[in-house]
């Protein structure tokens, strides 16, 4: 009896010592990978931006992609859908994996493909930490847990939003559902991978907004209005990214080839923009420089529907990267041209429209709210107060009720209704189906 209860009391601080240094290793790894991750993109795309010429390469550099996945025994890899199932239902991933993904988004955004960043490190970071997890004999539960703290360690070591990446590895798998067992090593791993980019010098993503109003019965109305808006978007968005696929499939079921016409849709689409802004390559690659502008307040109108075009056909043909700073280019320069219409600062629709339409497609309301403070809170002129917070949350929360059950990642579970306290287990995009 005395020894049972001795157990008990110990249960508690042994887990937490354990998490400590697990979420410490898994910190320092992935943290170091998404270091070297993001100095290896940044001079892919300083290559690519003075060198044009390489966006001729795409076919070439699709096929490259397919042949190098076809070679590892990962052809018909899934993506981010992979580390949701691993969290889920511990399925095992492959450690190929983190190379197979560095290598191929590199690929991709040297000869101009039009994808992001942080849904390939996410993988990575995934496939890090579930391997060690394997190599430290962790357990069933345990192992998810782990999973999450490579994720959440690898996403701010990248983005410099530490409380954000461990607030998404735990919510997006399972929405309605947080894993609050994991929010001691997420939290520590987050932390630590952050510390690890700093070190090596690794800029935190930070915006200034301006315009931000006060909270009024007409900016809460007008905020609710962009709300419903951008559900709208995130609906269209993620369709748009499930529809390419299908159409691949249907009509080019040969990966190769499909890559191949996947690189030429893209030049020519390229040299279709060239009409409305010539010279401009805005659409390869991130588009980072588009999002400061958009926060700026200025984009073009056209901008967020070529950003996901230009995306879904990138994605689609089998390029890799990620799905999260395309939302944002899209997010962004949809709500700078719009908010004008209803009386909003272009400035701060951007800044809503980059995290309402995240929020949208990945359906992640708490971890869009904390992206808020990170993103704006830090540099917006101190005119980031909590009358502004609660602006952002009320637009969130429209776009969060109103896009549905879509999602960017077929894999993530819908376990809870957001229309009411009612149980539905279903996967996200189930209804389009």
């Amino acid at each position: 009896m005395e020894r049972e209860k001795l157990r008990k009391w110990l249960e508690n601080p042994v887990a937490f010592i354990k998490w400590l240094m697990f979420a410490g290793i898994t910190g320092l790894v992935c943290g170091g990978v998404a270091t070297a991750f993001y100095h290896t993109f940044s001079a892919v795309t300083d290559l690519r931006h003075a060198h044009p010429w390489l966006l001729w390469l795409l076919p070439a550099g699709g096929l490259a992609i397919v042949l190098l996945y076809r070679v590892c025994g990962m052809e018909g890899d899934r993506g981010t859908n992979f580390v949701l199932t691993a969290v889920r239902e511990n399925k095992p991933l492959r450690l190929r994996t983190a190379p197979l993904v560095f290598v191929s988004t590199m690929i991709t955004h040297l000869v101009g493909g039009s994808s992001g960043r942080e849904g390939a490190i996410l993988q990575i970071g995934g496939s890090i930490s579930s391997k060690i997890g394997r190599w430290m004999g962790l357990d069933d539960k345990d192992s998810r847990i782990i999973t999450m703290c490579g994720m959440s360690a690898a996403f701010s070591a990248l983005f410099g939003t530490p409380l954000t990446a461990a607030m998404f590895s735990m919510e997006v798998t399972s929405v309605g559902v947080l894993y609050y067992a994991a929010i001691v090593p997420c939290a520590l791993s987050s932390v630590i991978g952050l510390w690890v980019a700093q070190y090596f010098q690794v800029p935190p993503t930070a915006f200034t907004l301006e315009g931000i109003p006060n909270l009024s019965v007409s900016t809460l109305l007008q905020v609710i209005g962009m709300g419903v808006l951008f559900a709208l978007l995130s609906i269209f968005f993620c369709r748009l990214m499930h529809a390419a696929p299908h159409l691949y499939d249907k009509y080019l079921p040969n990966h190769l080839v499909r890559a191949v016409v996947g690189g030429a849709l893209v030049i020519c689409l390229t040299y279709v923009v060239w009409l409305w802004n010539p010279g401009t390559y805005d659409y390869n690659g991130a588009g980072e420089a588009v999002i400061h502008a958009a926060i700026g307040g200025s984009a073009r109108p056209e901008a967020f529907f070529f950003k996901m075009l230009f995306t879904t056909i990138t994605l689609g043909a089998g390029f890799k990267g990620g799905e999260i700073v395309p939302v944002f280019f899209t997010g962004a320069t949809f709500g700078c041209t719009v908010a004008p219409l209803l009386g909003l600062h272009p400035s701060f629709g951007a800044g809503l429209g980059m995290v309402s339409v995240f929020c949208g497609v990945t359906n992640c309301p708490i971890t869009s709210l904390l992206l808020s403070l990170e993103l704006f809170a830090g540099d917006s002129l101190g005119m980031f107060t909590g009358q502004s917070l609660c602006l952002f949350a009320i637009c969130l929360a429209v776009s969060y009720m109103l896009s549905g059950y879509y999602g960017l990642y077929s894999e993530q579970k819908i376990v809870y209704s957001k229309l009411r306290p009612e149980f539905i287990d279903k996967k996200a995009n189930e209804e389009t189906h």
